[in-house]
């Protein structure tokens, strides 16, 4: 039976999120989470990923929750990006987890994703009261990807292949969080090739082929004009 996971693309229609050095975390988490949907799909057996939103709209943090509930998801992942001067990522759960599958799954996907955050700061696995993680009726957690108002963060968003490192990242945690085993790559059968036609051996013998003998050299040399103009290569011998 395949797992469920629903990936939660933060804020979003009338509210962007946080903004700064020219982006909008909506945005940004959208491509994150899109990102990592692909990738999963794409890569790992068993699994189905639905994405709270897959446009710009605006959906409420009660609809993101039931949405997940309904789908009776096996794990609920909700992407941000964090502002207030800081640097780097970090991870969380509701404020009763102690422990268990939750905290596993956690562990698996943040630890996944910062090996993307190289030279950035792990600002570590925490615990909050946020709807999402406190509403959802499945393992949740929530991810700050780096900080929008932090230019080298900032700088590290803006590029598309990173945020396709950082959901590449993501999916490949969830995948160890579920116990998702990877799609085998099927090898194309080799192409069998046509048999080859024997070709006859030569005896190294040559066959000779005369068009005239004349007592006269004059015929001789007269066929052999004519010969030339027909493109052949005329040679004359006498005997």
């Amino acid at each position: 039976m395949s797992k469920i996971v629903v990936i939660d693309p933060g804020h979003g229609g009338k509210d962007p999120g946080a903004c700064a050095n020219g982006l909008k975390e909506k945005d940004i988490v959208l491509k994150i989470s899109k990102y990592a949907k692909d990738y999963l799909e794409d890569g790992y057996e068993g699994v189905k990923v639905y994405l709270t939103r897959s446009t710009d709209v605006f959906l409420e943090l009660s609809e993101r929750a039931k949405f997940a509930n309904n789908k009776k998801a096996d794990l609920f992942v909700s992407n941000h990006i964090n502002a207030g001067g800081g640097t780097g990522f970090e991870s969380y759960v509701y404020t009763t987890i102690n422990g268990g599958t939750t905290e596993k799954m956690r562990s698996a996907v943040h630890n996944e994703v910062m090996t993307v955050y190289k030279g950035f700061r792990d600002r570590g696995k925490k615990k909050a009261n946020l709807a999402v993680v406190r509403e959802t009726a499945m393992e949740a957690m929530l991810l700050e990807h780096l900080f929008i108002d932090t230019k080298k963060d900032a700088d590290f968003l803006k590029l598309d292949d990173n945020l396709k490192a950082i959901a590449k990242a993501e999916a490949n945690g969830i995948a160890k969080a579920l116990g998702l085993k990877p799609k085998t790559v099927k090898k194309e059968a080799p192409k069998k090739e046509a048999p080859k036609k024997d070709i006859p051996k030569k005896d190294g013998k040559l066959s000779k082929v005369q068009v005239g003998a004349f007592a006269d050299p004059k015929n001789a040399e007269k066929l052999a004009a004519e010969l030339k103009k027909k493109g052949y290569k005329p040679f004359i011998t006498k005997e």
